[in-house]
C-alpha cells in the first residue's frame, strides 16, 4: 500500500504574523488618518463640542487657511529652515563618505569618527533645543561669554529673527549629517571594487571616479535621502517649538508648530488644524512625485519603453498573422 504523505502548508502562518502589524496599522495610522481628512471639512471648534457639522463652504477651512499669513509664513519658514540645513548637509555628508570609503586615504580610527558623527542623531531633539537655547540666551551665556571674551559686544541671539532662523536650520545640520554620511557610505560600499579598479587602470584620478563613479551609482540612495529629508524637513516641530516657541516675529514659526498651535494652544480650531495638515500633506506628495520624477534612470526608462513597444509591436503581428490564417 502507498503512504499518503499529508502536505502542510505553512504559507497561511505568514498571515497570521501579519495581524498584529495589520490591526495596529488600522487603529494607529489608518483611522487618524481619515479622522484628520473628515475633521478638515467641518466646523469642530473647541474642546467637548459635540454640535460637528459640515462646513459650509465645503471648503471654508481651506479657504480660511489661503489668507492666514501666519500659515503662509509658517509654510516659507520651513522651506527656508529646510533647504538651507539639507543643501550643507548633504555636501558635508557625501564628502565625509567619499573619505571614510576611500582606501588611498585610510586613516586610523575610522570606526569612533563614524561614532561621533553620528552621535547627534541619537540625542533627543527636545534636549537639543533647550542645550542650544541656553547656549545663545542673553545677556548670560556661553556663546555671549565667549563674544565678551574676544571683545566684541553681546548679542541677542534669542530675539533677532535671522539669527534664530540661522541657529534652528544649523541644529537641523548638526543633528542629520552623520545620519546622512551613514547611509551614503552604505549606498557607496555597495557599489562593485571592480568599476572602480577597471577606473584606476584607465587612469581616473580620485575626483573622477567620484564624479563620474560613486554618484551616478548612489542615485537611488540619494533619492531616498532627499525624499525622507523632504518629508522629516517639512514635519519640523521639536527644535523649532523649544528652542524659541517659534518666535521671535513667527521667524523659526514651522507648518508643524502652526498646526500645533491652532489645535491645542488656546485657539482648539480642530478643523482648521486638519485642513493645514491636508495642505502639507498634499505638498509633501507632489515634491516626492516630482523629484522621483527628475532622479529617475532614464537609460532604463527608454529600455522600459523600448521592449514595451517591441511586445505591443510583435502581438500587432502576432494578430495581424491569426487573421490571415483565420481568412484563409
Amino acid at each position: 500500500m502507498k503512504q499518503k504523505h499529508n502536505k502542510i502548508s505553512y504559507a497561511k502562518y505568514g498571515y497570521y504574523f501579519a495581524i498584529p502589524f495589520i490591526v495596529a496599522w488600522l487603529i494607529f495610522m489608518a483611522y487618524p488618518i481619515i479622522y484628520t481628512i473628515v475633521l478638515g471639512f467641518t466646523n469642530l471648534k473647541g474642546m467637548g463640542n459635540t454640535n460637528v457639522q459640515m462646513a459650509k463652504p465645503f471648503f471654508r477651512n481651506f479657504i480660511r487657511l489661503s489668507s492666514n499669513l501666519t500659515f503662509i509664513k509658517s509654510v516659507k519658514n520651513t522651506f527656508i529652515i529646510w533647504i538651507t540645513n539639507f543643501i550643507p548637509q548633504i555636501v558635508f555628508a557625501l564628502a565625509l563618505a567619499a573619505w571614510f570609503s576611500n582606501d588611498a586615504t585610510r586613516i586610523k580610527g575610522r570606526g569612533f569618527f563614524k561614532v561621533v558623527f553620528y552621535m547627534p542623531n541619537i540625542i533627543t531633539a527636545a534636549s537639543v533645543a533647550i542645550l542650544f537655547n541656553a547656549l545663545f540666551s542673553y545677556p548670560v551665556g556661553p556663546v555671549n561669554s565667549i563674544l565678551e571674551s574676544l571683545g566684541f559686544a553681546k548679542f541677542n541671539f534669542i530675539q533677532s529673527p535671522t539669527a534664530s532662523r540661522a541657529i534652528v536650520s544649523f541644529v537641523q545640520f548638526w543633528q542629520w549629517y552623520g545620519y546622512t554620511m551613514i547611509v551614503l557610505i552604505s549606498g557607496i560600499l555597495g557599489i562593485s571594487p571592480d568599476i572602480f579598479e577597471a577606473a584606476e587602470i584607465d587612469g581616473a584620478n580620485g575626483a573622477q571616479k567620484f564624479f563620474k563613479i560613486t554618484l551616478p551609482n548612489l542615485r537611488t540612495i540619494m533619492l531616498f535621502t532627499l525624499v525622507t529629508s523632504l518629508i522629516g524637513g517639512l514635519q519640523m516641530f521639536d527644535i523649532p517649538k523649544l528652542f524659541n516657541l517659534g518666535g521671535p516675529d513667527n521667524s523659526t514659526i514651522t507648518a508643524s508648530v502652526f498646526i500645533y498651535d491652532i489645535a491645542f494652544s488656546g485657539s482648539y480650531l480642530y478643523a482648521t488644524a486638519s485642513a493645514a495638515s491636508m495642505v502639507m500633506f498634499i505638498i509633501i506628495a507632489i515634491l516626492s512625485a516630482i523629484m522621483f520624477f527628475m532622479m529617475r534612470d532614464k537609460d532604463e526608462v527608454k529600455l522600459y519603453k523600448a521592449e514595451k513597444a517591441r511586445i505591443k509591436a510583435y502581438k500587432k503581428e502576432q494578430k495581424a498573422l491569426a487573421k490571415q490564417g483565420g481568412g484563409k
